[in-house]
């Protein structure tokens, strides 16, 4: 039996190695996934992300022991900063989660964000991919609040919680980072400190400057977005505000409930197979580039690479002319 027949068949080690295998990018991971592509589409995809401190991972744990009581099956991919010694994750989400130790309803994988822009690793959307294909109800995107870059969650995510907090130094941190506009979910953690009111009244007042009639993504650097369906800007989703307090479950049901109604205003609308093309799509490109970028290393010599290298590191040629001697000999 294969490793992919054996994840469809519920094996928890067998999903681990394959884990393992993405992450790692190795020839039987792709392999893997390639086989359990045709099984994905079904899960319910929620990112978390926002500004260190906030208390992303906390919530994250209590919307998980929620779902759980509905007897959802949840995994949890939680991004962390690499180990600066390693390169490894520095597995502090799955301290934080010991509430969730020893259900086999629920699964966590802690990954290293390796420097990747917006703290979202590589191979975050292939394990995201397994884990559905799994059958895995929710699955949940933790990212390590990096910054501005985060709206990278937004193509891979159905649903996206910004989570705030009060007294940190900013009122409204996500709007600092530039990630407000891709919240579906503004959520006010630790609601239960000082200055909660003048968190809320900012993010209400920024909602209502905005007019979101389109889902913005980040592609490479640049940004993309997929207009909503027509019938959708009749009946725009304007981002709820829910203030929680995680480490007491206060807010939870709320949030959760807020989070089941976006799931069924997207299918509604259909802005959920909107997202999921541009999500795809967007995957499809980035395997595009790497393949072609990997040709073209296999066809162009070392030592010529690193000559018109050297031309351009001396300004002796440009990086467009670079481009085009090493494509097709030519500058002209």
């Amino acid at each position: 039996m294969s490793l992919a027949d054996s994840v469809l068949n519920g094996d928890r080690l067998a999903l681990a190695r394959v884990l393992t295998q993405i992450e790692n990018d190795t020839p039987d991971g792709r392999a893997a996934l390639d086989l359990l592509f045709p099984r994905t589409g079904k899960a319910h995809l929620i990112g978390v992300t926002g500004a260190p401190g906030t208390g992303k991972s906390s919530l994250v744990n209590r919307l998980a022991l929620h779902f759980r009581t509905q007897n959802k099956r949840v995994a949890i991919v939680a991004v962390d900063p690499s180990s600066p010694f390693t390169g490894g994750a520095v597995l502090g989400d799955r301290v934080r989660m010991k509430d969730l130790s020893g259900d086999n309803g629920v699964f966590i994988r802690s990954m290293a964000s390796r420097g990747s822009l917006g703290g979202l690793a590589q191979a975050t959307a292939g394990m995201v991919q397994v884990f559905d294909a799994a059958g895995y109800d929710v699955i949940m995107i933790e990212t390590v609040g990096a910054g501005q870059s985060e709206v990278d969650i937004a193509r891979l995510a159905h649903t996206t919680l910004v989570v705030e907090a009060p007294g940190l130094g900013d009122d409204i941190q996500a709007i600092k980072a530039g990630i407000l506009e891709i919240a579906d979910i503004l959520v006010v953690n630790k609601a239960d400190r000082p200055g909660v009111e003048n968190t809320e009244k900012a993010l209400k007042s920024m909602l209502e400057l905005a007019h979101p009639t389109q889902r913005v993504y980040s592609h490479h650097g640049k940004y993309m977005s997929v207009a909503l369906p027509i019938e959708a800007n009749t009946d725009m989703w304007i981002p709820p505000i829910v203030k929680t307090i995680a480490t007491e479950g206060n807010g939870i049901p709320e949030l959760a409930e807020q989070i089941s109604k976006h799931a069924e205003h997207l299918r509604i609308s259909g802005d959920w197979a909107a997202r999921e093309r541009a999500r795809l799509e967007s995957e499809m490109e980035t395997a595009l580039q790497e393949k072609l970028m990997s040709q073209f290393r296999e066809r162009v010599p070392q030592v010529r690479y690193d000559e018109i290298m050297r031309q351009v590191f001396e300004r002796n040629l440009s990086p467009g002319e670079a481009v085009k001697l090493l494509t097709n000999g030519r500058t002209k």
